[in-house]
């Protein structure tokens, strides 16, 4: 079910905005959307989105406008008569049908997402000023009954383009005064041009007023979406990724590695001796302790392509892309200082009064005859050796990766636990 509100309520699933405070989603939700605008990252990602479920739509609009350009120009040849349609047809010929391919082109472009909203923008204010140049042509000519075509254009510009509002709008209100502007040097009769004024003005007010709650609508059911998709990508305790994520981000990153030729590096962290804590002070404070520590993963792995996991009870995951050897030290340190400075005491551990984590690091580079399940092996190997060394210690392995049997660690990997 999706949130209906910008306020922050309860889902059916007892979800609310609330609960999930460090998303952007939710930020977006509480905060509400009466610009039509989102953060910068947000509104790139709407726009994308949008885009692409929209797209076939699009292209079937584009050609239906071509083929109605085509059926206006032949009807406006045996309504205008010879003397008058040349330039009306000459503009359908070459303006608005070319422009409309073009838009159609882009369409198709690897680029899309970057160009087709300002260069349609750009199309719909020439198309519009195309039905412009043919009303006053036409009336002027006494042939004034083909102002349907420019409000049909004011109308299509809002609704079947695929343009965001704002460009909509913006292209619609450049042609409304252009046409006022030229209207008026051109002398059309003051009733004739009043008339069509209102007529404009009112389709645009029709236009931009449906144009933005439909779109405010599908800015909501996208922060919506985006949000579910968070909850279930998020572990329900500690808010960050869970292991279904991570197993999807290792296995998409290890492919994006190899094509890239980029070194990856797998950190997985484990809270030692936490089945001691939970039964000295309680599963409550286990709860916390475990938020804490994602907290502090979460604020050490900072570059945007850094990803950090609940792996599985009180293990954590963290991957890191195009690693080098100075960034996984870097982080590894980070990672040891934020747990010394959570300071939390511990007095039920064998390790020291206070909490303590022991971090197994894998670093290599990925390569086609491989999987990324070798690279979390070698992780967990490292793990293991820490723990073996006595824990609250930082072991890493790489040149260890090139003679790993699969399963090696398998019958130590449950000896080596808490």
């Amino acid at each position: 079910m999706f949130l209906r509100t910008v306020h922050p309520v309860n889902t059916t699933n007892g979800f609310s905005v609330e609960d999930w405070p460090d998303l952007p989603y939710a930020r977006q939700l509480k905060s509400g959307i009466p610009w039509l605008t989102f953060t910068p990252g947000l509104e790139a990602e709407f726009r994308r989105t949008n885009l692409d479920e929209t797209l076939g739509s699009i292209r079937t609009n584009l050609c239906l406008a071509i083929a109605i350009a085509i059926a206006f120009s032949a009807m406006e040849t045996m309504v205008l008569g010879a003397k008058l349609n040349r330039i009306p047809s000459l503009i359908h010929i070459l303006m608005i049908v070319p422009v409309l391919l073009i838009v159609l082109a882009a369409s198709f472009s690897r680029h899309r997402h970057r160009i087709y909203q300002p260069l349609t923008t750009v199309a719909a204010t020439i198309y519009g000023l195309s039905q412009v140049a043919i009303q006053l042509i036409a009336s002027v000519g006494g042939v004034p009954f083909l102002f349907p075509s420019l409000v049909l254009a004011t109308m299509y510009v809002y609704f079947l383009a695929g343009l965001i509002f704002y460009n909509a709008l913006a292209a619609n209100v450049i042609v409304l005064f252009i046409y006022l502007a030229a209207a008026t040097a051109t002398q059309i009769p003051t009733a004739e041009l009043s008339y069509d004024t209102l007529a404009i003005v009112a389709a645009n007010l029709v236009g931009a007023s449906v144009v933005y709650m439909h779109e405010r609508t599908s800015r909501l059911r996208f922060l919506e979406a985006g949000l579910l998709r968070e909850m279930v990508a998020r572990d329900g305790l500690t808010g960050i990724q869970n292991r279904r994520m991570f197993d999807q981000h290792i296995h998409r990153v290890w492919q994006q590695a190899v094509r890239e030729d980029k070194q990856v590096a797998v950190l997985l962290a484990d809270i030692d001796c936490f089945k001691n804590y939970n039964d000295r002070y309680g599963h409550q404070a286990g709860d916390e302790c475990l938020r804490a520590v994602a907290t502090s993963l979460s604020r050490c792995a900072r570059r945007p392509l850094d990803f950090v996991a609940r792996y599985g009870g009180e293990e954590f995951a963290v991957v890191l892309y195009e690693a080098s050897r100075e960034y996984v030290a870097e982080v590894l340190t980070r990672i040891q200082r934020s747990i010394a400075e959570l300071n939390i005491p511990h007095e039920a551990s064998i390790v020291a009064s206070r909490l303590t984590i022991s971090i197994g690091a894998a670093f290599i580079k990925p390569s086609l005859n491989r999987t990324a399940d070798g690279l979390i092996q070698l992780a967990d190997e490292a793990l293991y050796t820490a723990k073996e060394q006595g824990r609250n210690r930082v072991v890493v392995m790489e040149a260890e990766y090139s003679t790993l049997k699969t399963g090696r660690f398998e019958k130590r990997k449950g000896q080596a636990a808490g």
